[in-house]
């Protein structure tokens, strides 16, 4: 996706003028250039501008993985609380979790971050390569492409908060990467993220059950090997354990003789 040169070009500006102009006068100019940019996106081949976006994305976004997600994932230290960070976690992948479907929506990705990063009150952003983390993927049961959508409360002195709230949010993977971008900044300019409700399940990342009894990872590696198995191998498992069942269940040293057993000589 490309912007517009003159939404280009006005960013400084709005750097410049931010200290003159009132909060309401910002956000609201943020929301209409938001719109004014991804209305004007077209499709089109890699231009330095995209290459830009990319490389803002890289400066802003975190890299989750099954070592550091419980580390990213947080308040800001020095935020006093009580407060909320909020976190826009793209979860993407490659030939074998996306299927090459993902092209599209990780250009949005970049193209959005580039936007909503220099927008008042921007949310943290995150990326999940679900191609190089597949367990982590797995122990959270979400697939690319798509976008987690994160409010982590800070807790008090006495350690204690609210549960963090999440919202998992699929985006169509067929769609082209301008409509996918309007999608994203939508989520967060228009907080289109409160139409979807919070999930509450099994596999919430934070107080899922799983979570608690610590079994989510464990259960990834287990729906990780089982996605990476031969469709034919469980059927030669399954073959083998009814045969060893069935054949428990023969009684020993064969039927009885018809007939019943000879009578004694007299």
């Amino acid at each position: 996706m490309r912007f517009s040169s003159a939404v280009v070009l006005a960013l400084p500006a709005l750097g410049l003028a931010q200290d003159q102009v009132p909060i309401l006068d910002k956000v609201k100019g943020y929301l209409n250039k938001a719109k004014d940019a991804i209305s004007s996106a077209v499709p089109a081949a890699p231009t330095p501008l995209d290459a830009g976006a990319a490389k803002v994305a890289s400066k802003v976004q975190h890299e989750l993985n099954q070592e550091n997600w419980k580390q990213v994932l947080t308040t800001d230290p020095t935020a006093s609380a009580p407060t909320t960070a909020d976190w826009m976690v793209f979860i993407t992948g490659g030939n074998s979790t996306c299927y090459g479907f993902c092209g599209n929506a990780t250009k949005a990705w970049n193209d959005s971050v580039a936007l909503l990063s220099a927008a008042p009150n921007a949310p943290n952003f995150a990326i999940l390569d679900c191609e190089a983390q597949p367990i982590l993927c797995n122990s959270w049961s979400v697939g690319p492409p798509s976008i987690y959508y994160m409010q982590i409360p800070k807790p008090l002195a006495d350690q204690s908060a609210p549960a963090p709230t999440v919202r998992y949010i699929p985006l169509n993977r067929t769609m082209e990467a301008s409509s996918v971008a309007a999608q994203m900044v939508k989520i967060v300019a228009s907080k289109e993220y409160e139409n979807t409700a919070p999930y509450e399940g099994l596999w919430h990342p934070f107080t899922g059950p799983l979570q608690q009894y610590g079994v989510a990872i464990p259960i990834g590696y287990i729906l990780w090997g089982f996605a990476k198995m031969p469709s034919w191998l469980p059927m030669i498992v399954i073959s083998m354990l009814s045969r060893s069942f069935m054949s428990k269940r023969m009684p020993q040293g064969g039927p009885p003789a018809a007939g019943g057993a000879p009578a004694p000589a007299s």
